[in-house]
């Protein structure tokens, strides 16, 4: 690559840069002409191409990938005291057409109109609206828990493969299609992770490949964590980008699925989300109102848990500093903190509506 064409894609990065940025003044023109338009044809091709290969395609290019940029760098790091200059541009150069790939793909999905927009929701709400909905959550919960025939004390554990559960998953946003038909989910592509070991000491449960439309389930995850994080993925895999819209989108298909172990696994899913709202806000009712959730609950999340803090590592806190770093560079001011923030899409959907 000449060095002329190396500056153009620069500067071309640098006008990416600026060009978001001024996108996100404009919601509704990604919302209309992206979010709803382009995208969702990129994807369905994608998924289309891909979804039918038994492993996970993105996996592969991405380990191609690394080795590609190991190899480069061992050849070219005599470059950086000869002609920093010009190793600086190779790099800035790659990263402005890699940059300008995952927006095309996916990225331009951060910048559509917020969920609780389109559903014509509040974003705020009150204390006790979220007490009043923890309490309805948890007796769901402990009827779900009961009603599959297991003991108040005893943890549930789901009868499924993890490819069973990929196959049931789909249901619920067929379900929700029905109501809202932006939600309507095929062809699927979803898979196990060929890097689970890494994303588990990354501290992750999946993730999605905007550039083979594959969302990616971590397969050492707990049993009752994996239909709601297959419904994560698949949520994102729609174009919703936002983590809070995505695990509102899980709970939603979770809970609206035909099959009680995937309503179960949802209810408790936003129940640990609630109750751990509650106990930032006032923990004299946070240790009130736990006692009331079913102990076999309670182990479902004391396992996850103890499955999290043993794989804790320093390159997770290394992994989520920089995952931070990109969701606030993706109009998601939050950061990593965002995933709490379906609390908020829960509380003011759930007002009204019976379980």
């Amino acid at each position: 690559m000449h060095k002329k064409t190396k500056l153009i894609l620069t500067l071309l990065l640098i006008a990416q840069i600026i060009g978001l940025r001024i996108l996100s003044y404009f919601p509704e023109f990604v919302e209309k002409q992206y979010s709803q338009g382009l995208f969702p044809f990129l994807s369905k091709m994608s998924r289309t191409l891909f979804g039918w290969v038994p492993f996970s395609v993105g996996d592969v290019l991405y380990s191609a990938l690394f080795i590609l940029i190991i190899r480069w760098l061992y050849y070219n790091i005599k470059r950086i005291r000869k002609s920093p200059i010009s190793f600086f541009l190779d790099i800035t150069a790659a990263l402005s057409i890699v940059y300008f790939v995952f927006n095309v793909f996916w990225g331009f999905n951060y910048y559509r109109i917020p969920l609780h927009q389109t559903l014509n929701l509040e974003r705020d709400y009150t204390t006790e609206q979220l007490i009043t909905l923890t309490n309805r959550l948890i007796e769901k919960s402990n009827a779900l828990h009961r009603e599959l025939g297991y003991a108040d004390s005893i943890k549930v554990e789901l009868p499924y493969s993890q490819k069973e559960i990929f196959a049931l998953s789909t249901n619920g946003y067929k379900n929700l299609s029905e109501d809202y038909p932006t939600f309507k989910y095929q062809p699927s592509s979803i898979k196990k992770s060929g890097w689970s070991l890494g994303l588990t000491y990354m501290g992750y449960s999946g993730y999605y490949n905007p550039f083979t439309a594959e969302a990616q389930v971590n397969n050492l995850i707990k049993n009752s964590r994996f239909p709601v994080v297959t419904c994560h993925e698949e949520a994102h895999q729609l174009g919703y980008a936002a983590e809070n819209e995505a695990n509102f989108l899980a709970y939603l298909a979770s809970t609206n699925n035909d099959n009680l172990y995937f309503q179960y696994s949802g209810y408790i899913f936003a129940l640990r989300y609630c109750v751990n709202e509650i106990a930032r806000r006032d923990m004299d009712t946070y240790d009130e109102i736990i006692k009331t959730v079913n102990f076999g609950i309670l182990e479902s999340y004391r396992e996850t848990r103890e499955f999290w803090e043993s794989y804790e590592n320093p390159f997770e806190v290394v992994s989520k500093i920089f995952f931070d770093s990109f969701l606030k560079a993706n109009n998601q001011e939050k950061g990593i903190d965002s995933y709490s923030y379906m609390v908020a899409l829960l509380v003011n959907y759930s007002d009204g509506k019976s379980f």
